[in-house]
């Protein structure tokens, strides 16, 4: 299924899933409005902090680059560079390997899944364990996150409670206080047993040279409390100049993200802690792959994404189908623009994506970071046209373009519109359109009468 084309995924996706997406998504959108709309009563100052992020964004990223990396150094962490997944992959192993780790606990983040560190990590006998709940959940039973900000938001608590059962975590209990109890227990022998913490980084303070976390569980400080090293990777987009621009982004990251003011737990790692039980060593890894040619290119905007999903909730697509529909790490609106340039040599694979999009604008309405996302998925599917990619189930509407641009002929066609009721959908068994009617159920024509309505009534 993971291979499918997106609307063939649709078309066989569980109910259960259905409802569980629909209800989490419709829920975090509501709860965002009305949080925003408590911080700031005033209309405009929403839309002017969301100006501000997108300004900040829009600076000097070397310049802010440069500081960064003299500023991290100075206050003791080893900063490193990677081109691409392979060679991230490789410095993490390499340092986990010369501390003779064998445990290794992870913060969530991102990058991370972007690169596929579990699965690296653990066929060179490394077992990297998620302490996130979301994380941990979709990790016991071999899946990938289908949404950023929450991985299993296509789980309900009685599928979780069988889960933890058949994982030897917990008995059966879907009470989710208890759930959340039992994942506790469980972390707390992982945390005291780490040699190494991995996390990623929501931002990177160019001035004061510090990793800032945002999180709900406090797991970040539980795993570095144990660990003797913390290793982070980020792409080289999370700096930002220093904490005073920090504000604005803060403003908007947990309102988007969860509909809350503040996320629970923010924390500012500047370096090696100085207490007993803190790590003794700090590494940060800034990740290109695919990033600098991004940079340069017409999709530099999506880089200004701040990872709070909120345009995956509001969605109209990704609440039927979910994260998993998009066949990569990130899905939604973000991923339909973002894993096709990931994707570099294999943009192909992902060409299909730009469609699976109503072109609603739902998505650039509530992004903070006023990413135009509508524009950005018009520019991606000019992309795979000119790359000339082929997409599955894709029908040729050329016909259907010289008919909607001419108004003579759209005219004379109106009235025959009804005749579709009473066509057989079976005559359309073979070829593109019955290959794409396969996984579409069309309503009945209703419509036809809005020109006379219009004459009549002016």
């Amino acid at each position: 299924m993971a291979n499918q084309p997106i609307d063939k995924f649709c078309a066989d996706i569980n109910p259960n899933i259905k409802d569980a997406l629909t209800t989490a998504s419709v829920g975090s959108t509501i709860a965002r409005e009305k949080c925003l709309e408590q911080a700031y009563p005033e209309a405009n100052k929403t839309l002017h902090l969301r100006e501000l992020a997108n300004q900040i964004k829009s600076m000097n990223l070397a310049d802010n680059l440069e500081q960064a990396v003299k500023s991290l150094e100075a206050n003791g962490i080893k900063v490193l560079f990677a081109k691409d997944a392979d060679e991230a992959k490789k410095q993490i192993l390499e340092i986990v390997k010369s501390k003779n780790a064998k445990n290794v606990v992870k913060v969530k983040s991102m990058t991370t899944e972007e690169i596929e560190l579990n699965h690296y990590l653990e066929a060179n006998g490394v077992e990297a364990m998620e302490t996130d709940l979301g994380e941990l959940i979709i990790q016991i039973d071999g899946e990938r996150p289908s949404h950023i900000v929450k991985p299993a938001i296509h789980r309900k608590r009685d599928d979780i409670a069988a889960s933890f059962e058949k994982h030897g975590i917990a008995p059966y209990d879907e009470e989710p206080t208890h759930i959340t109890l039992n994942a506790r227990k469980y972390l707390r022998k992982k945390y005291f047993n780490a040699d190494v913490v991995i996390s990623g980084a929501n931002y990177v303070l160019a001035k004061e040279g510090a990793i800032v976390l945002a999180t709900n569980e406090g797991n970040s400080r539980f795993s570095m409390a144990g660990a003797k090293t913390h290793i982070a990777i980020a792409g080289f987009e999370k700096v930002i100049p220093s904490a005073r621009e920090l504000s604005v982004f803060l403003n908007l990251l947990g309102r988007s993200a969860t509909g809350q003011h503040s996320t629970v737990y923010t924390d500012f790692v500047a370096g090696s802690g100085k207490s007993k039980n803190s790590p003794e060593e700090m590494y940060l890894i800034f990740l290109d792959n695919g990033r600098s040619d991004i940079l340069a290119s017409n999709f530099a905007d999506i880089l200004k994404c701040m990872r709070c999903g909120a345009c995956m909730n509001k969605c109209p697509v990704f609440r039927l189908v979910g994260g998993h529909a998009y066949r990569a790490v990130y899905p939604g609106p973000l991923g339909i623009v973002l894993s096709p340039l990931l994707a570099g040599k294999d943009f192909s694979k992902y060409a299909d994506l730009p469609k699976a999009c109503s072109l609603c604008g739902g998505c650039a309405e509530v992004c903070p970071a006023k990413i135009p996302l509508p524009e950005l998925i018009v520019q991606m599917r000019d992309e795979a046209k000119r790359r000339h990619c082929k997409v599955a189930n894709d029908i040729n509407f050329k016909g259907w373009a010289i008919l909607a641009t001419s108004p003579k002929l759209w005219r004379l066609g109106v009235p025959f519109n009804k005749l579709a009721n009473f066509i057989p959908l079976d005559w359309f068994k073979v070829g593109p359109l019955g290959r794409w009617l396969k996984t579409r159920t069309l309503p009945k024509f209703k419509g036809g009468n809005f020109r006379k309505w219009f004459k009549k009534n002016g």
